[in-house]
């Protein structure tokens, strides 16, 4: 899995330059990083609650980490224990209580993240895409694959696997002659780091006017 680089998570900057409208503009990115760090540290050492964990971090908890550890839990990279995911199932027996929060490992995270389950792209995962937004389908799938964390190779195995499964592929629309071919020609959306969710947004509705 590539390397997670501690982005602002307001703007998802990587670097000293925030957007103008971000919450943490003027945060120098090794504060940001240093946010992240408290907390996987803290959860590192062992499960906790919540509270603790804010105890546990050095330096004050303030608003930088309280975003930083939504955007942990948002990305399943830190989840509760006892949530009542399936996939978390093996780990509740064996580390921390109910109501702890844990770091999830890469196997886990692989696994819960491989089927998006928020909308805009639940819609698109498992509808599929139609003709009209396929374009915006596929863009955001790939964006989407990239930002939590999955290789090129990785993703291109889920959205080639999700043109088949959803019936995506079959109901035609595309230039290109094979799902490995249409893959190929969005690489750019992978490796500029694209955001999805404006695409999905359109993509999901153009399906469910069509749904």
């Amino acid at each position: 899995m590539p390397y997670f680089d501690y982005p602002c998570p307001d703007c998802r900057t990587t670097n000293n330059l925030h957007e103008t409208d971000c919450r943490f503009a003027g945060t120098s990115w090794a504060t940001v990083e240093k946010a992240y760090v408290d907390i996987v540290a803290a959860l590192s050492a062992e499960p906790r609650p919540e509270a603790a964990l804010r105890d546990a971090v050095d330096g004050d908890w303030g608003a930088l980490h309280a975003a930083a550890l939504s955007l942990l839990r948002d990305e399943y990279r830190v989840f509760e224990v006892g949530s009542g995911d399936e996939a978390d199932e093996a780990a509740n027996r064996v580390r921390g209580s109910d109501g702890d929060l844990a770091l999830t490992s890469p196997e886990q995270r692989r696994e819960h993240l491989s089927q998006p389950d928020r909308e805009p792209l639940r819609t698109i995962y498992r509808e599929g895409s139609v003709p009209g937004c396929h374009d915006n389908a596929v863009f955001a799938m790939i964006a989407y694959y990239e930002m939590v964390g999955f290789s090129w190779r990785e993703t291109k195995e889920k959205v080639i696997e999700w043109l088949h499964d959803s019936g995506t592929w079959a109901r035609g629309g595309f230039e290109e002659a094979s799902p490995e071919e249409l893959v190929a020609s969005k690489r750019h959306v992978y490796e500029e780091g694209y955001g999805w969710k404006e695409k999905a947004t359109a993509a999901k509705r153009v399906i469910d006017r069509r749904g």
